[in-house]
């Protein structure tokens, strides 16, 4: 493809240098054992040199200007008006129709300059030449225009992202594009950092030298404003087109505010996905191609740059800041540090992309944005902890099993976990804001773990997670109070104690809250596992010792009547207890095994060494079950599945 050196003329005492060197590249070029890609580079130079050697006479004569004014300006005002009749494109005429006018329109912004330059010195007739040559210079500057316009156009590469060359790194670029998974990985790590690195065509390279030649000659002939504005133009256009192929929207607040949680949270994960890709690699892209055109002329080029990316860059950031307007919605806050995150990560690269004056504006906003999803964050995070301290409940939870809100506050405590970078910078100065740990319990508590974590370098977000977890056991223990028995409220404080332990022990978790948080939390559980046993089985225990049978009391003889009523009101109590405690559940395998087997040692053999004293006392009729009776029973607890021994059954 040509250069702009291709329609400057060349000095009459350089047609045989010219004509030597171009025997030469066609002698050289037919050589069949040159790369084919050299082969190429001479025919290309060898077309070049004859398009130069065979300038006729006249216009070389007229190019240097040795018969005045009035006969190059003749020559140059037939040149453009000849074009002017053809309504093609004069680019796809070819090569060589291109650069001549090229030439011819080079050729009017010398004769207008020379013209100009005589000043009060002009003539009339001179003056009549200038009136002409700014009519002939003006036509030939707006045909520019478009054809600098329809290359643009024309040759703009396919900017859809399954589309996309890029020039280094494409295999790994591409693999992150359709990763269309748009989960939790892909919202942090679709584009990496360094998208310098993925700069893609927008336009076709090989267009670039005659977009160039064309931008230098209008700036030469001060049409700078016309080429900036045609250039701005289609870029504006294109990038929009970058954002629908990315298929971001342009919604309204209002429309932001009216989306359902489905749509809501889809926009979201394709917005993150979005600004990464289209500042990453689109607007970085687009700079390039704004300085490879315009490059040469100055540093103006990153200003027609913002002009052009500036309405596409922040109809993504204003979705941003509708977002951040709320409401806070405990749900949200995943997604809402996802999009801080990701807009973080790229303040540098907006910031330098946008680094001139004209770029204040998207900045600035850019800033904003992100200092208001913070605020968000920080507000949703409270209204976490609000919402977990308002959860009330009016009827027992069935069974004594793990809560459903104590599943969801651990588990989204999980997901936090992993922004607790970002949760510590915003919450910095919202340490005490929490609802529920206010009361003097909940603050020595929350002293003690913090100064606990800080003892064992435990991360600044710590104490902040330790509180949601303060205001979860609250509400647990206030739910605890809806079941009559003591017994199930025990079941019911050990099984999601032992949750929220097994959850952070086995997680990322155990970073943040600590070893001694564990520690802490599996005493707690412990201890009403303990205390299930002694409400459930201290006075049913009671009935397996001798005090009370003897009669006379005092005397040394075991009352036949009152150890057949010891009997009977211990099966008694025994299938309330299996009938009650059938029906609760303890969903964790491994505790449901640890409370059976322990209260198996204390019940079965306190039993078995209660009939094992008596048997000769008493006849086996009145003894309704053995001991492995008893211990097979004893497996059927908390299984959720009520049963009943009104029918024995033998395992």
């Amino acid at each position: 493809m040509g250069k702009c050196g291709s329609m400057v003329p060349v000095p009459e005492g350089e047609d045989n240098l010219i004509a030597a060197v171009e025997h030469i590249a066609r002698a050289l070029g037919t050589g069949r054992n040159l790369p084919t890609d050299v082969r190429k580079i001479l025919a290309d130079l060898g077309t070049q040199l004859s398009t130069l050697s065979t300038v006729d006479n006249d216009e070389k004569k007229v190019i240097e200007g040795v018969d005045g004014f009035e006969e190059r300006l003749n020559w140059v005002q037939d040149k453009i008006m000849s074009w002017e009749a053809d309504q093609s494109m004069i680019y796809d005429l070819g090569l060589d129709e291109f650069n001549e006018y090229l030439r011819a329109a080079d050729e009017a912004r010398k004769l207008t300059e020379r013209l100009e330059s005589l000043g009060e010195h002009r003539s009339n007739e001179e003056n009549e030449f200038l009136r002409r040559a700014h009519d002939v210079l003006q036509m030939a500057m707006a045909r520019l225009e478009e054809e600098f316009v329809y290359i643009l156009y024309q040759h703009r590469q396919n900017s859809e992202p399954e589309h996309m060359s890029f020039r280094s790194n494409e295999d790994d670029m591409m693999d992150a594009l359709e990763d269309e998974s748009v989960d939790e990985s892909i919202q942090r790590d679709s584009v990496s950092r360094g998208a310098e690195e993925y700069v893609i065509d927008l336009v076709h390279p090989d267009m670039v030298p005659y977009l160039k030649c064309i931008a230098t000659l209008m700036f030469d002939s001060n049409y700078d404003h016309e080429c900036s504005h045609a250039f701005v133009g289609v870029r504006k256009d294109a990038l929009n087109e970058c954002l629908s192929n990315l298929e971001v929207e342009k919604l309204s607040i209002e429309d932001v505010l009216k989306l359902d949680w489905v749509t809501w949270n889809s926009k979201i994960k394709r917005w993150i996905w979005a600004i990464k890709i289209f500042v990453r690699v689109y607007l970085t892209s687009e700079m390039v191609l704004a300085k490879q055109i315009f490059g040469d002329l100055g540093s103006f080029y990153s200003a027609y740059f913002v002009e052009a990316a500036k309405s596409s860059i922040l109809r993504l950031l204003n979705f941003g800041g509708a977002i951040a307007i709320g409401p806070y919605q405990p749900e949200k806050l995943s997604r809402i540090l996802q999009m801080y995150e990701a807009l973080d990560d790229l303040v540098p690269d907006i910031d330098t992309l946008f680094s001139n004056e004209a770029g204040s504006s998207v900045r600035t906003e850019c800033h904003e944005v992100l200092r208001r999803l913070g605020d968000c964050v920080k507000a949703t995070f409270i209204e976490f902890g609000n919402a977990i301290a308002s959860n009330a409940s009016t009827v027992p939870f069935a069974g004594g099993g793990v809560h459903h809100l104590t599943r969801y506050v651990m588990n989204y405590v999980k997901i936090l976990g992993d922004y607790r970078e970002i949760l510590c910078l915003l919450l910095s100065d919202h340490a005490c804001d929490l609802p529920g740990s206010s009361s003097p319990d909940a603050n020595v508590l929350a002293e003690e773990e913090s100064k606990s974590a800080s003892n064992s370098c435990m991360p600044p977000v710590a104490p902040h997670f330790h509180k949601i977890t303060l205001i979860l056991e609250s509400n647990l223990d206030e739910k605890s109070k809806l079941y009559r028995d003591p017994s199930l409220q025990h079941i019911f404080l050990m099984n999601n104690i032992h949750y929220m332990a097994e959850k952070v022990k086995n997680s990322e978790l155990r970073t943040i809250f600590g070893d001694g948080w564990i520690r802490k939390h599996n005493w707690k559980f412990q201890q009403h596992e303990i205390n299930y046993e002694r409400s459930t089985w201290s006075s049913i225990l009671s009935l397996l010792r001798d005090d009370g049978l003897y009669s006379p009391p005092g005397s040394s003889n075991i009352s036949k009547a009152l150890l057949k009523d010891r009997f009977r009101s211990f099966s008694l109590a025994f299938e309330e207890v299996y009938k009650t405690q059938t029906a609760w559940v303890i969903p964790d395998a491994q505790l449901r095994e640890d409370l059976r087997i322990s209260t198996s040692l204390k019940v079965v053999q306190a039993y078995r060494t209660f009939v094992g004293r008596h048997t000769n006392q008493i006849s086996d009729k009145h003894i309704k079950y053995s001991a492995d009776d008893l211990q097979n029973y004893l497996l059927d607890l908390f299984e959720g599945s009520p049963k009943s021994l009104s029918n024995p059954h033998r395992r």
